[in-house]
């Protein structure tokens, strides 16, 4: 095994493989369905599921910041709650503040925009690969937190508003990943279709989550969110740990 070299130690974001879309297509769904729980299960209410899962995600990004290289488990930690705060921003937008779907989709669209344009002025560089310094991982952070906003609200717009339904809409939105794939394995820019790929996945998480956890009387397969999320979470549990202990075996190769 070829030792790592210091650079890629200091990069704060994990290789991209198939386990790390795995995790992340089901941390997004799990920020659907987590949410879920919470405020409705749970019945803690949106207001204090809000403010609650904020304080964690503060403290979690706080941890994630002050690291000195990937560390999967404060990484994945921070995208899961991370997925259930952008959940919670468009839920709040639309049930209580009687924000249209339309409208939260455009002002997150901008918004997304806007960072990666201010981002790639400051940095010229838009790759997770190059991870390395504070202000680029701000800006990462940023965008992540912008791209499960616009997914959860771009997904509920898909199923809900113009009517595709769970099932339909998860299709759609997959079919899209899948096309990213392709333009990827064609060599289309890899920077663009990686940022393509990872907005998508938020959609397509929301959509199976809604799918996997909603009544049959409304299109769903009636699982309800308290399984949904505890069998997911086991599984990214699972895989950030085998991350963890590759990490670890890595480190002590390199000394």
């Amino acid at each position: 095994m070829k030792p790592l070299t210091k650079t890629a130690w200091l990069n704060k974001v994990p290789e991209v493989t198939l386990s790390f879309w795995v995790i992340k297509i089901m941390s997004t769904t799990v920020g659907e369905t987590g949410a879920d729980y919470l405020a409705v299960d749970a019945g803690l209410g949106q207001s204090v599921t809000s403010i609650g899962m904020a304080v964690l995600l503060a403290i979690a990004l706080f941890g994630q910041l002050r690291t000195r290289a990937y560390t999967p488990w404060i990484y994945w930690l921070t995208v899961v709650l991370v997925s259930v705060v952008g959940t919670q921003i468009t839920d709040v937008l639309t049930d209580k503040l009687g924000v249209s779907l339309y409208a939260s989709t455009g002002v997150f669209a901008v918004l997304l925009a806007a960072n990666f344009a201010v981002w790639y002025g400051l940095e010229r560089n838009l790759s997770i690969q190059e991870i390395v310094t504070p202000r680029r991982e701000l800006f990462y952070w940023a965008t992540v937190l912008c791209t499960f906003a616009l997914g959860t609200a771009a997904g509920d717009l898909a199923t809900e508003a113009l009517g595709l339904g769970f099932t339909l809409g998860a299709l759609v939105f997959g079919v899209l990943i899948a096309a990213t794939y392709v333009a990827w394995r064609l060599r289309i820019n890899p920077v663009l279709t990686f940022w393509i790929g990872y907005i998508l996945t938020r959609p397509f998480g929301a959509s199976l989550g809604d799918l996997l956890t909603q009544a049959k009387t409304y299109g769903g397969l009636g699982m309800g969110a308290t399984w949904t999320s505890a069998i997911f979470l086991s599984v990214i549990i699972l895989l950030v740990a085998v991350a963890q202990i590759s990490v670890g075996n890595r480190k002590q190769i390199t000394h």
